[in-house]
């Protein structure tokens, strides 16, 4: 007769059982283990309250919950948590079905786009399909399987509906597997209808024993390793570009290493910023659209590219165009998909692992770059320094006010950005001191990622002081939790750049020929009827006020300066309502973006842009 193993067995919800298991999921990496989820944020709902918040409220678990107050805006904090943590903690995130789902998806997006790990734990319709159709429940004529959850699939690395409690173990193993991948990682989606959620199952004990996923350095192999110094033995100029997956891996010293001893410049991308010092001689700076005139002037003479852990996406490479057509790239990264990128030979390996093999077999190799890099580098300095000490007679320019905070925080504190004009402004001029300290999404450019993503920061980094970068546009997108920075007492910076609209479009808008249109805010125009009357008087720093901010309005520097130094006596968290002069972002140097020019139009400016873009794609290369 078969053994009973009912006594190795635990009754549950499956609400019950996902929680106790996240309580016990825990990384490896280089023998140093951490407990991979400490915290819970959500927004409750139907769909959720009485099935994950009642597991959550009766407690038996580590969990702190964290409430969150628009379902995109904590998705997005979590996803900088993650990021900030080097991919080694995450923060899940729960909320309801219907609206509460939907408004994750932006966020998960995101997440993918940076290669970052954030569980997504959305309510769904019921699985009985008994009470159908339910409040806030779509309905798909052709497939009355479908929810509006499927809306993940298209934007999550794993996807999986929970229709049973016991699918729950299959699910969240998967899941995990997907989140700890660093090669194969961002975001997952476990869909939980609602009455499955209060559905019990007689659990093995085992599924709920500390679990430890072990984050395996994978080494270049040696046919890999061949090929690379052949190629590399070749090159008279090579320029490595610093990405991501540098700081991921935590390789910093052994890309810094390789570039010592061959004599290779390098440039930063937006992810790779800030693992290496600034003041580095060979960091020519950022590098691609974005970049500064250093970087982009040294990697348009490079004959070999060692991409090291980028996506090479269009701001790195401008399209495309920024490299000579004939110049080598060697792709070494974790990521089969990104290794081949711009027809790349692929190092598919650990950045670390790999970047010391390299360095190991390099022995009495030189690039010959002359003096180019170091006359780059100087001329670029000051550049910067220009930037920095520009003062207008006509008020405060955007760069000064950047420059001024640049100057006044602490080596050891956070700088944090994602969209519009100041992402350019900081990759260009921003000098990063210790590493850690510049944390910027740019794969999506997420407008409120940086007023969000700021409460992720702080509490992945509750020591240090955080300082976020947005502007009026990003402001009014999505800024909820603040309040939740209050509530928690976290001191947070938050730099409101207020330029009276989406100032980058419009440079953007201007920049191809067109007139500005739609993109600044202005009343509306009784006389004419276009969004070109008045311009909208708005006090940000009175609306944060309300929410329980210390607040400063700012229109000079000897203001800034005053209100920087008073913020840090401050127990609260903090906004500068920084009144900027509209268009006083940095220009583009030595670079190029490919955007959707019209082909056809009555205006001559447009004409002519579209001549330039036609231009610069003969000079790009293909793939």
């Amino acid at each position: 007769m078969p053994e009973d193993n009912r006594a190795e067995r635990i009754r549950l919800t499956m609400a019950q059982a996902l929680v106790r298991f996240l309580d016990n999921q825990y990384v490896e990496l280089d023998g140093e283990t951490t407990k991979f989820v400490n915290s819970i944020f959500g927004v409750f709902g139907h769909g959720c309250v009485v099935g994950v918040g009642q597991a959550l409220s009766q407690g038996r678990h580590h969990l702190r919950f964290l409430q969150g107050k628009n379902e995109q805006n904590m998705a997005l904090a979590a996803m900088a948590f993650a990021k900030q943590k080097n991919r080694r903690e995450i923060i899940p995130c729960v909320s309801s079905i219907g609206p509460g789902a939907m408004n994750m998806v932006t966020a998960a997006g995101c997440a993918t786009a940076n290669r970052i790990p954030l569980l997504l734990l959305p309510g769904d319709t019921f699985a009985c399909r008994q009470p159908d159709p339910v409040l806030q429940q779509a309905e798909f004529f052709h497939s009355y399987g479908q929810t509006a959850t499927d809306a993940f699939r298209g934007v999550c690395h794993y996807f999986d509906r929970i229709e049973r409690p016991e699918q729950l173990m299959t699910a969240a193993l998967h899941a995990m597997r997907v989140l700890t991948d660093p090669a194969d990682t961002g975001a997952v989606c476990l869909a939980m209808p609602q009455d499955v959620e209060g559905e019990a199952y007689d659990y093995p004990v085992s599924f709920f024993a500390r679990r430890v996923w072990h984050l395996d350095r994978r080494p270049m192999t040696d046919s890999q390793a061949q090929r690379a110094l052949a190629m590399l033995k070749k090159a008279r100029r090579p320029f490595a570009i610093l990405g991501g997956g540098v700081r991921y891996s935590e390789a910093g010293e052994a890309f810094l290493r390789l570039c010592e001893e061959a004599g290779i410049p390098f440039g930063e991308t937006q992810a790779g910023k800030g693992t290496v010092s600034w003041e580095h001689p060979l960091n020519m700076g950022g590098v691609g659209v974005t970049g500064g005139k250093a970087a982009n002037v040294v990697a348009r003479e490079a004959d070999l590219i060692l991409a090291v852990g980028t996506r090479l996406t269009d701001f790195t490479t401008s399209s495309k165009w920024l490299f000579r057509q004939e110049a080598k790239v060697l792709g070494l990264n974790i990521c089969p998909f990104d290794a081949i990128k711009m027809d790349a030979e692929p190092l598919i390996c650990d950045a670390r692992e790999g970047l010391t093999r390299l360095s190991a077999s390099l022995s009495g190799y030189h690039a010959q770059w002359g003096d180019l890099p170091e006359r780059a580098r100087r001329e670029w300095d000051g550049i910067v320094d220009e930037w920095y000490g520009m003062s207008p007679p006509e008020g405060l320019s955007q760069t000064r006010a950047l420059g001024e905070i640049n100057r006044f925080m602490g080596k050891g504190d956070i700088a944090v950005g994602s969209a519009g004009s100041l992402p350019g402004d900081m990759q260009r001029l921003w000098r990063a001191g210790e590493k850690g300290t510049y944390h910027m999404e740019y794969g999506f450019s997420n407008m409120g990622y940086e007023t969000n993503g700021a409460l992720g920061v702080k509490l992945a980094e509750p020591e240090r002081e955080v300082y976020t970068f947005f502007g009026d546009g990003t402001y009014l997108m999505a800024h909820s939790e603040l309040l939740t920075c209050v509530q928690e007492g976290l001191r947070v910076h938050f730099c409101l750049f207020d330029n009276s609209g989406w100032g980058c479009i419009e440079n953007l808008q201007n920049n191809q020929g067109n007139d500005t249109f739609g993109t600044v805010f202005r009343k509306r125009n009784p006389e004419t009827g276009e969004l070109d009357g008045a311009p909208l008087p708005v006090d940000y720093a009175m609306n944060a006020r309300a929410y329980g901010l210390k607040t400063y309005t700012i229109r000079t520097v000897e203001e800034l300066r005053a209100a920087l130094s008073d913020a840090l006596t401050q127990p609260l968290p903090v906004l500068y309502d920084i009144k900027v002069l509209p268009g006083s972002m940095t220009v583009g140097y030595e670079s190029w973006w490919r955007v959707g020019v019209a082909e056809v139009s009555g205006q001559p400016r447009v004409q002519q842009a579209y001549l330039d873009l036609a231009e610069h794609i003969r000079d790009t290369r293909d793939y």
